[in-house]
């Protein structure tokens, strides 16, 4: 048997002496505050509408449990206020009820269960060796199996008959082996309102940059080694300088709620780095803070959202509300499915059995009140209480789940496929709530459930996760060409996938990469994952890479072969900050980044998935990060760059120029049976005559007109630039065929100038004013 810690028996009287109150069941958690009396206290409050008890557990500072029956049960929801009970006291929950797994009933209350709507979680849940650096956020047990501890599951783990294993409860006490919710005093320290300072970013305006809060300055020299890795240093001036100077707008944060690290993980002596396993959707992950985990961790990262937010720069979470960290029917309990299990996940047709939609074991119940109410009050959480600007959501889908265990179904397609349905509850929810309809919202828009992927289908303001760019862009650059149908449509906003219901251009997120696959550098270095450090005998991980090594797989000292990936990477850049949607770059992309091949890095917490800050003294990648703040720049300083409406392939006034137009390689538009064959070169021109909306003060908005030029062939190709009407000449603004990118080629051209296109690369001219043109000049 495991050993337990002391515990008091069962009492009423709180630890500065009164009875336990009754308190409010609302709001749910744990809330410090003082009575109308003027006695001090907490109020805790627990969903659990199928139990039979609730008891409440404090724990001191060496670990001795104290239990209190929670008084109350109003609406589910059970309730008390403790007297005395002050910030930074710890706590855990015990429920009684019904052990009937064959039901989908799974109490068991010799597990403590850890609050969902806890702001803070102290420990880990599995004690790391002595002297371990906390800061990594835990490690494999003493014992050195890397095995959860048995008590830690509802059910007898190593029941000798394991088909039956999940039906026999385990009455081990797992308190010494599970963290604790936290005591969080109320508002920020400072009395400083989150989110005063919001940038408010238009969509139309925003570049976003997907970075791991660890990772980015694990081992970036300019921030003092105890803050590295930490939300304190990516408030660091060192880091924020890099992403303002590069021109980002927002970043993504890969997610910070607190989460979990799983076993076969822990058995490999690896652990879950990218975060996808959360277990406490109101508390930064702990394992991220400088300051402490008492609390502390909650002010650091409202300050560093703060000092993010005064350098003009929004903060989007990547949040993690389709599955949680307790796995399948075989996995541990830790708190939802203590509470009830089946009121927060889906069940399959035998109710032993999780619905697993998601990959991970299970999925949570969006469509269940108890579930869709965790969801939305921790979205709105983090919003109102912590400052942040937005979210994207992981496997989205898998939210706007019907009732039932299929997809969802619309009463009306919204777009290809079958659409998310507009009147999902979670999508309702969001849609109709003051709070969320007003912050950036972004879907990975599928599962791996039955009709899971719904590109394109979510509704307004929804955007998405544009896999489709990200597949065409790659395939054109590595030579498997797709039609310029498809290539037009992505260049210019995908309007084919998002138009749709009156969204607009911003409703596509734009990337070439992200966390999940190879890194940039990667992708025109391998042509096949290299997994094996994951110990999963390079099983893991996507084989549908669309790569290109260039010549030679992996590293190589080939000066041919390092010179064209570095023009393949600025290629690749180039494309997808000329685009319209909102570009998403991953963090290191700009300074060539490598994670040696392993497309699926989610368990390295190490040097292959940190940021290597030392690429920024290599010449060769600071052209690459010159490129990228100048496009940024310039997509700044020209709204036609990053169009706030579809183009329309027509002229926006009588008598005008076509918004947009395509030309081939002799200078001639585009015609119809060009779209549906493939072709290695393709101009696109943007004009910046008639751009529909106004400015800030009412004013019309015009803008340079631009040419900009693909060239994905390994040959050398002439290109005759279009004449009036379109131009009488062009200023050479970008030429990724140049090693050095810090400043454009300059010079000009007029018009039916036979270009000479380098081998795979990208040309950027600006059209010059000029009588015939009526070309308006620089942007208002």
């Amino acid at each position: 048997m495991v050993p337990s810690t002391a515990v008091e028996p069962s009492w009423l009287p709180g630890p500065s002496g009164g009875a336990v109150r009754p308190g409010a069941p609302e709001p749910p958690g744990a809330r410090f505050h003082t009575a109308p009396d003027g006695t001090a206290g907490t109020s805790f409050a627990l969903w659990a509408g199928g139990a039979e008890a609730v008891e409440l557990c404090l724990f001191d500072e060496d670990g001795r449990e104290t239990r209190h029956p929670l008084p109350e049960f109003t609406d589910g929801t059970w309730h008390g206020f403790v007297p005395g009970v002050l910030p930074g006291s710890r706590y855990g929950y015990r429920v009684h009820g019904r052990w009937d797994p064959w039901t989908g009933a799974r109490w068991n209350p010799a597990k403590l269960l850890l609050d969902p709507c806890a702001r803070a979680v102290d420990g880990e849940f599995l004690p790391p060796p002595a002297g371990s650096d906390p800061s990594t956020g835990g490690s494999p047990p003493p014992d050195g199996d890397g095995r959860l501890p048995p008590a830690v599951h509802g059910h007898v783990r190593d029941w000798p008959e394991l088909h039956a294993a999940d039906t026999v409860r385990d009455d081990r006490d797992s308190a010494p082996y599970v963290p604790k919710g936290v005591v969080v005093a109320g508002g920020p320290a400072g009395g400083a309102r989150p989110g005063a300072n919001r940038p408010g970013t238009p969509w139309s305006d925003t570049v976003l940059y997907e970075l791991h809060v660890r990772g980015f300055t694990r081992r970036h020299p300019g921030v003092p080694e105890r803050l590295r890795g930490t939300f304190a240093g990516l408030a660091h001036p060192a880091a924020i300088e890099h992403l303002t100077g590069l021109g980002i707008t927002a970043v993504e944060l890969l997610p910070v709620h607190q989460f979990a690290h799983e076993e076969h993980l822990l058995r490999r002596g690896l652990r879950n780095y990218w975060g996808y396993n959360s277990i406490g959707w109101f508390a930064p992950h702990a394992g991220y803070s400088a300051s402490g985990t008492r609390g502390e961790q909650v002010d650091e990262f409202r300050r560093m959202v703060h000092a993010l937010h005064e350098a003009g720069i929004e903060v989007i979470l990547d949040v993690v509300y389709n599955h949680t960290a307790e796995g399948n029917h075989l996995g541990p309990t830790f708190s939802l499915r203590g509470i009830d299990n089946r009121a927060h996940y889906r069940l399959g047709p035998d109710p032993r059995h999780h619905a697993d939609v998601t990959g991970c074991g299970n999925t949570v119940h969006a469509a269940r009140p108890p579930a869709l109410r965790l969801i939305t009050d921790s979205l709105r959480y983090w919003v109102t209480e912590m400052g942040v600007d937005g979210f994207r959501f992981d496997l989205a889908t898998a939210l706007t789940r019907a009732a039932h265990d299929g997809p969802a179904q619309p009463a009306h397609p919204a777009g290809p496929g079958d659409p998310a349905d507009p009147a999902s509850p979670f999508l309702a929810a969001v849609a109709q709530d003051p709070v969320l309809r007003g912050v950036k919202l972004i879907a990975e828009p599928w599962d791996l459930g039955p009709g899971g992927y719904r590109a394109g289908a979510f509704p307004p303001p929804w955007s998405e996760w544009n896999d489709r760019f990200r597949d065409t862009v790659r395939d054109y650059w590595r030579g498997a060409l797709p039609s310029l149908h498809d290539l037009g449509y992505r260049l210019s906003g995908s309007s084919d996938r998002y138009a749709a219901g009156g969204r607009r251009p911003w409703a596509s997120v734009n990337f070439v990469t992200a966390h999940d696959g190879f890194t940039l550098r990667d992708l025109v270095s391998y042509e096949r994952k290299h997994n094996e450090a994951n110990g999963e005998e390079n099983r893991d991980g996507s084989d549908d890479n669309r790569s290109w090594n260039c010549g030679a797989e992996g590293e190589t000292d080939d000066p041919a072969v390092t010179a064209l990936r570095r023009r393949q990477l600025r290629n690749l850049m180039s494309t997808l900050l000329l685009s319209a949607g909102v570009p998403m770059l991953t963090a290191g992309d700009e300074m060539g980044r490598t994670q040696g091949g392993n497309n699926n890095a989610y368990c390295q917490d190490n040097e292959t998935g940190w940021v290597d800050w030392s690429l920024t003294a290599d010449p060769g990648r600071r052209a690459l990060h010159a490129l990228t703040a100048r496009l940024t720049a310039l997509r700044r300083r020209h709204p036609v760059l990053r169009a706030g409406t579809y183009f329309t392939g027509g002229p926006r006034r009588p008598g005008g120029l076509r918004d947009l137009a395509w030309f081939t390689p002799d200078g001639r538009e585009t015609a119809e049976e060009d779209w549906h064959a493939p072709s290695a070169t393709l101009g696109m021109y943007l004009s910046g005559r008639d751009i529909p909306g106004r400015d800030g003060r009412g004013r019309p908005v015009t803008d340079d007109s631009f040419l900009a030029v693909f060239h994905a062939h390994h040959e050398p190709l002439p290109f005759t630039l279009p004449g009036p009407p379109w131009a009488q000449g062009y200023e050479h603004l970008l030429d990724t065929a140049r090693e050095e990118q810090a400043e454009p080629p300059g010079g000009t051209l007029p018009a039916g100038t036979e270009l000479v296109l380098p081998a795979r690369s990208v040309q950027l001219l600006r059209v010059l004013p000029g009588a015939g043109t009526g070309d308006p000049g620089t942007a208002r």
